[in-house]
């Protein structure tokens, strides 16, 4: 008897490589986030921040700049 073609067989080769697709996916996605992440850090970071004002009680202890 061939069991190398029943179902069996067949849906449990189909789950492995479906869980070991899943786990490639999962590290791309990941891969992908980091770097998203690590370019809007860098984009924030490039933002120029306006100076406060050097006196007086209107915006020397919050920059409401927008």
């Amino acid at each position: 008897m061939n069991i190398a073609n029943s179902t069996a067989v067949q849906t449990a080769s189909g789950l492995a490589q479906t869980k070991q697709s899943d786990a490639l996916n999962m590290l791309v996605l990941k891969k992908a986030l980091d770097m998203q992440a690590s370019s809007a850090a860098s984009l924030l970071q490039a933002l120029p921040q306006p100076p406060l004002a050097p006196q007086g009680q209107v915006g020397s202890k919050l920059n409401t700049y927008a």
